[in-house]
C-alpha cells in the first residue's frame, strides 16, 4: 500500500499541467503554433521563430461527473458527504484528463521559388498527460466495505490510468501540390522520462453469505498489473531521489525513445470552401530505462468472518494467506506504449463583411479577400477505452488589417455542453502574441468548471513585404 500510495501521490504532484483538444488554435493560422494541430495548414509565412520556453505554453483538465465544487465547496456540508455523493453519482465511464505542454523552441522557414514553395517546420516541446477513468466499484469497495454489497461482483477492472511525461523533437514540411491542395507531414522522436501504465486490468471482489450464521464466502480474483518507467527510484525504498534539477532534468530528456508522426491536409473545393484534416501523434515509446512492472495476480477464497486486512490486531495468518495467493510479483521487462492518436477535421466557409464575391486568394495564409469565417472542427482521441470526441463550430474574423485575428467557439463533448471559447491573435510588426481559453462562462466560479483550459505564446512573424 506504501507503495502505491507514493505512486499516486508522484502523478498529482506532476499536475502542474489528456483531453488535448485544441479547437481554438486548431486552423487559427494567424498563430504558428496551429501547424502543429495539423502540419498541412495553409500558412505562408516567410518564416517565424518562437521565444524560447514562451512561444507555446498550454495546459487542460477537465472530469466528467464531478468537479472541483462537489468536492471542496464551502457549503456546511461534511468532506466525506461529499466525497461519498462524488463517488456514487459517477461510474466506471467517467475520466479525469489532465494535459500541459510547453514549447522549448519552435521556429520554421518559407523555401522554394514562387512555383515551387514548401514550408519547413521544426522544434521541441515537453508534454505531461494523464488520463484516468473513476474506479468507481473499487471506491465504493474502499468506502463501504461489503457488507451491505453481499452478492455483488466489484469490478477491478475499473482501475485503468496512464501518466507520462515526455520531450518530443519535430520537423515537418508542407507543399501546395495544386492550387487549392496542400498537403503536409511531420516526423517525431520521443523521449520519456517518466510513465506508468495500468490499463488492463481484470479481477472482482465478491462476498455471499454462507449456510453457517455470521461465516461468509469470499473471493477475490486479481489481475492487475502497473507497468512503470522512470519512477522506481521514487518507489524503492533502497533508491530515493531528492534533487530537483534531476527530476527536472528527467522530464524534460528522458532515456526511453519513441518514433511517431503526423499529417494532414488542406483542400479548397470551391474559392470559399476549405476543408481540412489531420492525424496527430501516430507513434510508440519502447521503455527500456529503470523500467519496473508490479503485478498482482492470484485468487483468494475465504471461508469465515469478513476479514480485515487493515486492523493491526487481525491474525497475521490471514494477511501471509491473502500474500500468498495474490503475491506481488516485480519484473524488470522492457514495454512499449501508443501516444494517443488525435484526429481533426473541419470545414470552413468563408465571406466578406457583406457576404460580397470574389476569388478565393488560396495562397495567401490569411485569405486576405475573406475577412469573415464560420465553420465546423470534429475531434477524435483514443484511450483506453471509447474514442473522446468534441464537436465545435466557430467563427472567425480578420481585422486591422489583419493585424488583430479573433476565433470564438462553442464546443460539444463529454466534459460540457455550454464550453465557450475566445482566441487572440495580435501582430505589432514582427512581434505576435496570442491567448486563447475556453469554458468562459465558469471563469465566474472556475471551481464549478468541468473543463478548463487555456494557451498563450509569443512569436517573432516575418512576411514578404507584398503580405
Amino acid at each position: 500500500m506504501r507503495k502505491v500510495s507514493i505512486i499516486l501521490s508522484l502523478l498529482l504532484v506532476s499536475l502542474d499541467c489528456w483531453s488535448q483538444n485544441k479547437q481554438i488554435l486548431y486552423n487559427f493560422t494567424a498563430v504558428p503554433q496551429s501547424m502543429m494541430t495539423n502540419p498541412g495548414a495553409d500558412y505562408e509565412y516567410k518564416f517565424y521563430f518562437g521565444v524560447p520556453f514562451l512561444s507555446g505554453i498550454s495546459a487542460n483538465v477537465g472530469s466528467t461527473g464531478f468537479s472541483a465544487y462537489d468536492l471542496f465547496a464551502d457549503n456546511g456540508v461534511d468532506f466525506n458527504t461529499k466525497l461519498r455523493n462524488v463517488i456514487f453519482s459517477s461510474n466506471s465511464g467517467d475520466k479525469l484528463v489532465v494535459n500541459e505542454q510547453i514549447e522549448i523552441f519552435n521556429g520554421g522557414f518559407r523555401v522554394g521559388d514562387w512555383g515551387n514553395r514548401g514550408y519547413v517546420s521544426f522544434g521541441m516541446y515537453q508534454e505531461f498527460d494523464l488520463f484516468s477513468y473513476v474506479p468507481t466499484d473499487p471506491l465504493i469497495f474502499v468506502l463501504d466495505g461489503n457488507q451491505n454489497y453481499l452478492g455483488k461482483s466489484f469490478n477491478l477492472g475499473d482501475l485503468s490510468a496512464k501518466a507520462e511525461a515526455v520531450s518530443v523533437l519535430h520537423l515537418g514540411f508542407h507543399k501546395k501540390v495544386k492550387e487549392n491542395l496542400i498537403v503536409g507531414g511531420r516526423a517525431k522522436i520521443y523521449t520519456s522520462g517518466y510513465s506508468a501504465t495500468s490499463t488492463y486490468n481484470s479481477g472482482y471482489i465478491y462476498t455471499s453469505p454462507s449456510n453457517v450464521n455470521n461465516v461468509y464466502d469470499q473471493i477475490i480474483y486479481s489481475d492487475l498489473q502497473l507497468q512503470t518507467s522512470g519512477v522506481s527510484g521514487y518507489i524503492d525504498d533502497e533508491k530515493k531521489y531528492n534533487d530537483a534539477k534531476d527530476i527536472i532534468k528527467n522530464a524534460f530528456i528522458g532515456g526511453d525513445l519513441g518514433l511517431g508522426f503526423d499529417a494532414g491536409v488542406t483542400y479548397y473545393p470551391k474559392k470559399n470552401i476549405q476543408l481540412t484534416a489531420s492525424i496527430l501523434d501516430v507513434g510508440f515509446i519502447n521503455h527500456s530505462k529503470d523500467v519496473k512492472t508490479y503485478n498482482f495476480k492470484g485468487i483468494y477464497d475465504y471461508q469465515g468472518i469478513s476479514p480485515d486486512f487493515v486492523n493491526p490486531n487481525n491474525s497475521e495468518s490471514i494477511i501471509d494467506a491473502f500474500k500468498k495467493a495474490i503475491p506481488m510479483d516485480t519484473t524488470h521487462v522492457s514495454y512499449t506504449t501508443w501516444r494517443p492518436i488525435k484526429l481533426n477535421a473541419s470545414y470552413q466557409y468563408s465571406f466578406q463583411d457583406g457576404r460580397g464575391g470574389g476569388d478565393c486568394n488560396c495562397s495567401n495564409t490569411e485569405n486576405k479577400e475573406y475577412q469573415n469565417a464560420i465553420g465546423a472542427q470534429l475531434f477524435m482521441m483514443t484511450t483506453p477505452k471509447t474514442p473522446m470526441t468534441a464537436l465545435t463550430a466557430y467563427y472567425r474574423r480578420s481585422m486591422i488589417q489583419n493585424h488583430l485575428n479573433l476565433k470564438a467557439t462553442y464546443t460539444i463533448d463529454s466534459f460540457s455542453y455550454s464550453n465557450l471559447g475566445l482566441g487572440l491573435s495580435g501582430t505589432i510588426g514582427a512581434f505576435n502574441l496570442y491567448l486563447m481559453a475556453d469554458n468562459l462562462l465558469k471563469y465566474r466560479d472556475v471551481s464549478k468548471a468541468n473543463s478548463l483550459s487555456f494557451q498563450l505564446g509569443l512569436n517573432f512573424v516575418f512576411k514578404d513585404k507584398t503580405e
